[in-house]
């Protein structure tokens, strides 16, 4: 057989093979640190080196037009491990932010939407949902028109709104004295006859007036404090967004238990939540997340991995065989036999 040369075409794959590699093997690197720590450098560097020896193997094969099979199932084998890694690297680095983003945002609900399952299992005088709505909003009114500076005092617009509320709770109304006549005991008056007036609507028991408190300052704190953290740069949100969910969480679910408790089981069901993004950087978590939200970004992900590890093995697999090897024999000059005169010597 004539000696191989080294081509054009074997550099440009050498040159594509690291390449792509190289990359693979970083990523596998970051990969596997959650899993093995310092050593996952070692280990990714040893499989990078076995896919290489593997590609350039398989190269030798397919010029000399022999089956590259066996080979290329013991690659697929080795770089199944590195496409895992590598997924779970790529895909970590560029969704944690909305990852974080997509929590800190459940939190927000999850907390609106226990103040509103608690307040519906409250005692109410006022049994009617929409009535209770609309005492709500007279009570609104009544506060802004007592602090009016034009028209300060339970004046005659005052009176017409604690005439409306008062026929809406079918209850009478005891009118209150401000403790100074200046704006902020005006403000004072104002808070003081819309207490009186939801202890009115409210039939509270003082444990439930404490609790419906406590979890209208949790509602305003965290939807402030997480709205100003999603304002934030990417880098900003993820170094302290697991803090703040974990925060949020412990709050939520003390909240959740002591109206549970509160209330009793019969009335208010509370099930405790717990982070999803402590997993994050975990190579189940990834590939979890990552079917439960498939889309573009996701198959940009896989396709990405699928041509780090395995996008070189194809495009030699795709290379026609060298046809300098393929039934030459015949004209090696060392199988040519030379024909002349045969002398027969005179006995």
């Amino acid at each position: 057989m004539r000696k191989q040369n080294f081509t054009i075409t074997d550099m440009f794959l050498a040159f594509l093979a690291v390449s792509l590699i190289s990359v693979s093997f970083y990523q596998t690197w970051l990969g596997l640190d959650q899993i093995f720590g310092g050593s996952s450098v070692i280990i990714a560097l040893v499989l990078s080196l076995i896919l290489l020896f593997l590609l350039w193997q398989i190269r030798l094969v397919k010029l000399r037009g022999d089956s590259s099979t066996g080979l290329s199932v013991i690659y697929f084998f080795f770089a199944a491990f590195c496409f895992i890694a590598n997924f779970n690297a790529m895909y970590t680095r560029f969704m944690r932010t909305d990852i974080y983003t997509t929590e800190l945002r459940e939190i927000n609900e999850k907390f609106n939407k226990l103040e509103t399952d608690v307040t519906a299992k409250l005692n109410y005088s006022v049994a009617d949902m929409k009535t209770r709505q609309a005492i709500v909003s007279e009570i609104n009114l009544l506060k802004i028109q007592i602090a009016d500076p034009k028209n300060v005092g339970i004046g005659t617009e005052a009176k017409q709104i604690i005439t409306r509320i008062e026929r809406l709770i079918g209850k009478k109304i005891t009118p209150l004295t401000p403790v100074s006549q200046t704006a902020s005991g005006y403000q004072d008056l104002a808070d003081r006859m819309a207490e009186q007036i939801t202890q009115m609507v409210f039939n509270l028991s003082p444990e439930e007036k404490n609790l419906l408190a406590d979890l209208n300052n949790a509602v305003l704190k965290w939807n402030k404090d997480i709205q100003a953290l999603l304002l934030m740069s990417q880098n900003e949100i993820d170094e302290m967004a697991q803090g703040q969910i974990d925060k949020s969480l412990s709050e939520y679910n003390k909240l959740g238990n002591r109206a549970h408790t509160i209330l009793g089981e019969d009335k208010f069901q509370f099930t405790p939540s717990l982070s999803k993004t402590q997993e994050v950087g975990k190579i189940g978590y990834a590939f979890n997340h990552a079917i439960k939200n498939f889309g573009m970004f996701q198959f940009f992900v896989l396709a990405a991995c699928i041509l780090l590890d395995f996008g070189i093995l194809i495009i030699i697999l795709l290379m026609p065989s060298d046809p300098r090897n393929g039934g030459n024999n015949n004209n090696n000059g060392f199988s040519s036999k030379r024909r002349g005169t045969v002398l027969i010597p005179n006995n």
